[in-house]
Parts: C-alpha cells; sequence; structure tokens
C-alpha cells in the first residue's frame, strides 16, 4: 500500500510510516510539492496514476467529490479517513499504528475502496 498523507497530517507520520518500511509521502513534498495547494480532484487523480491511497481528515469536501467522480465514471485508489472524533492530528503513535495495521490487512487493490480509520483496525472492506 502506497500512502499519500494529506496536508493536515504530522510529518512525523509520513517518517514513521517509512521507519516501518511502508510507503508514503506527504502531500506538501509529492511531485516536488506541486500538489500542497491543488485541488482535491486534481490530488486523486494524479495519486491515481501512482496507485497511492489518500490518508485524510477531510470528511466533509471529499466524500461528495468522490461521488462524483464514481457518476462521471472515474476511479480513484483509495481513500483513508481519519474523524477527529477518534484520533486527535497530533495522535502519531495512535495513527501510526492503526495506518499500519490498516496496510498489514489491506491487500493489493484499493481502487474505489473507502474506509475510516479505526483503533484497532480489523475487518476492512
Amino acid at each position: 500500500m502506497r500512502f499519500l498523507l494529506d496536508s493536515h497530517l504530522p510529518r512525523a507520520l509520513a517518517e514513521g510510516l517509512i521507519r516501518h518500511d511502508l510507503d508514503a509521502v506527504e502531500l506538501s513534498k509529492w511531485r516536488g510539492g506541486d500538489y500542497r495547494s491543488a485541488l482535491d480532484a486534481l490530488v486523486l487523480r494524479a495519486a491515481y496514476l501512482e496507485r497511492r491511497v489518500l490518508v485524510s481528515f477531510d470528511c466533509r469536501t471529499i466524500p461528495p467529490l468522490l461521488k462524483e467522480l464514481a457518476e462521471a465514471g472515474e476511479h480513484h485508489t483509495g481513500v483513508v479517513f481519519i474523524s477527529s472524533r477518534t484520533f486527535r492530528s497530533d495522535d502519531v503513535g495512535g495513527l501510526l499504528e492503526a495506518l499500519r495495521r490498516l496496510a498489514a490487512q489491506g491487500g493489493g487493490d484499493w481502487e474505489d475502496v473507502i474506509v475510516f480509520l479505526r483503533r484497532g483496525q480489523t475487518g476492512l472492506r
């Protein structure tokens, strides 16, 4: 699983995932920072080309966008939503552990998969 971490996630999370041999990159650094302020639709389309799963706290604007993409017959590589009710944005340890479990359980093809990250992540899809 190749993670693309949205801009609201702590830098230490990407570093921790990489230390655990997971492929993770921050949106602000991905592709030379070209997508740091890009529209979400452009980010999702570019992530699809690299087979990167977007990880985001944005549970407000991305879900309607995913619906629009589906209605237009477009695909995405997968989105992992994080609720602020489940994780604080500075809970690097909790986020790291949950994403590690997700990657271990997630299998290969994440096309058009949407999940909410949970503590003790189990039972995907």
